[in-house]
């Protein structure tokens, strides 16, 4: 059984004997480090969330922490958690760069975004590897520009929806990354795929997909979830909806893993000009089937869609491509994360996992606050379109503004206990995992479907899914997700 609430989902705060009431927080920068030190050698309480274990006490807990490899070892090494909170409150405020790839891949963002909402939620970072950026993290305030589009642009011409930079050959258009008027023409042509009608006649094709996958999945046998349910389940979703060749279906998972990959990421692509080659075979490939969707009658297919509507029939290559890739990311990510996160979640707070096995219809609330909890997606850009102000500060026409939904989503003025993850959370719903306003996830109801009709087959299927040894996160600021995700079932 993998061992409860591991470390890197809940904070750290070390405290010396007394004043109790002191953390690490409340130490000047100067002092950090050896005050920290000072209470390894000391042997005072660790902190996790509410619940404090002393030292000479709670051994078998203290013994499933450390077997987790999360905590700091009471004899002084300290774990990456345990670095990245000390990083976090000892560097200078302006010093604070939330968007380093490595961050994410190490999953030690946490301590960063929880100073930055507390003393700076609206935080300007003069220098770093996507040049100066504001960050936005707490929840009202991301609320406030996602809602305020005539003021923050997501033109791709702009900068777009990424807190990356594109250089203008790479740059393409996709409605996502547009203004008004041509954003909503160009999104209108693929929303009825997700009325209620048509998601109804799609619950039986992911009831019975995902019933098949279970089914072969082994037991008492360790292997990784991503790939064998996660991935297999969004790209089988996905052949579907664009109606693409069935056995060619894997072709989708990797042009969307190439499309997100963080510039760096070697293991997936070699250059932006090697990520641009295998995006440019992605839009041949997808315009050969376009050429055949105009010779038959119109379908309810993604393709056959944008074929025969007059906002995007006409469309031309970049702007083909770029809706060709916001499909296939936002059909891909925000399941599969969300569908392995859940399994992690599960793990990491086993008391909530006991709660569902007594009572299958919290699968319903499961649903949003895994995606609450998960945050599948970690940020989304505007730019500026004017002088204005959010919350007191002044952001200049120009300027870069990133919307940190993975902090946002952790905003304890919002979610109480936030770090916690809560199956009967009573505004799990009021998430901003898929944004807000005009721009909000297009496909929401699908992912939530998907998400509620597989936990539904497993409940019926296993007792328990056995998270066995850390994920291995993406290496990304922008898709926050799992490469990897060891399990076992029991047989």
């Amino acid at each position: 059984m993998f061992p409860g609430r591991l470390g890197q989902q809940r904070f750290y705060s070390v405290r010396p004997r007394a004043p109790a009431a002191l953390s690490i927080r409340h130490v000047p920068p100067m002092l950090a480090k050896l005050w920290l030190a000072a209470r390894f050698r000391d042997g005072g309480h660790v902190a996790i969330g509410r619940a404090r274990f002393h030292r000479r006490g709670c051994q078998k807990r203290r013994a499933i922490l450390a077997t987790a490899g999360q905590t700091g070892s009471m004899h002084g090494a300290r774990k990456p958690i345990d670095e990245a909170r000390l990083e976090a409150y000892s560097m200078r405020l302006e010093d604070i760069d939330v968007s380093q790839p490595e961050l994410f891949r190490r999953n030690t963002m946490w301590p960063y975004f929880e100073r930055l909402r507390k003393e700076a939620p609206v935080h300007y970072c003069p220098q770093s590897r996507v040049g100066p950026y504001w960050s936005v993290t707490k929840y009202k305030d991301i609320m406030h520009v996602e809602t305020n589009h005539r003021s923050f642009s997501s033109d791709v011409n702009l900068g777009g929806i990424g807190i990356q930079n594109t250089k203008p050959d790479y740059r393409r258009e996709s409605f996502i990354a547009m203004d008004e008027p041509r954003h909503g023409q160009q999104r209108k042509t693929v929303a009825p795929m997700f009325l209620p009608e048509n998601l109804e006649q799609l619950a039986n094709t992911i009831r019975a997909r995902a019933r098949e996958i279970l089914d072969h999945l082994p037991r008492n046998e360790t292997f990784n979830w991503v790939d064998r349910v996660s991935i297999e389940l969004t790209t089988q979703m996905l052949a579907t909806l664009f109606d693409f060749p069935w056995e060619e279906r894997r072709k989708l998972t990797r042009w969307s893993d190439v499309a997100t990959a963080a510039p760096g990421n070697r293991e997936i692509i070699a250059s932006e000009a090697a990520r641009e080659a295998e995006l440019q075979e992605c839009g041949a490939y997808f315009q050969e089937l376009w050429n055949e969707r105009i010779k038959q009658p119109p379908k309810t297919g993604l393709l056959s869609m944008m074929a025969y509507s007059e906002a995007t029939r006409e469309m031309d290559p970049r702007n083909f491509l770029g809706n060709l890739i916001l499909l296939i990311v936002g059909g891909n990510d925000t399941t599969r994360n969300s569908l392995s996160g859940s399994v992690y979640a599960l793990n990491l707070f086993p008391e909530q996992y006991q709660k569902l096995r007594e009572n299958h219809a919290l699968v319903q609330n499961l649903v949003p606050e895994t995606i609450r909890w998960q945050t599948p997606l970690a940020h989304m850009r505007r730019t500026a379109l004017t002088d204005t102000e959010i919350a007191g500060k002044q952001i200049k026409k120009g300027e870069k503004v990133v919307m940190w939904y993975v902090s946002g989503n952790r905003d304890e003025d919002m979610f109480e206990n936030a770090d916690d993850f809560v199956i009967e959370r009573r505004n799990a719903r009021n998430h901003i995992a898929f944004g807000f306003g005009i721009h909000r996830c297009l496909g929401l109801r699908l992912a939530e479907l998907q998400l509620r009709i597989v936990w539904e087959e497993i409940l019926q299927r296993f007792e328990t899914i056995n998270v066995v040894d850390e994920p291995k996160w993406v290496y990304s600021n922008f898709v926050k997700g799992y490469e990897t995700l060891p399990v076992r079932i029991p047989g």
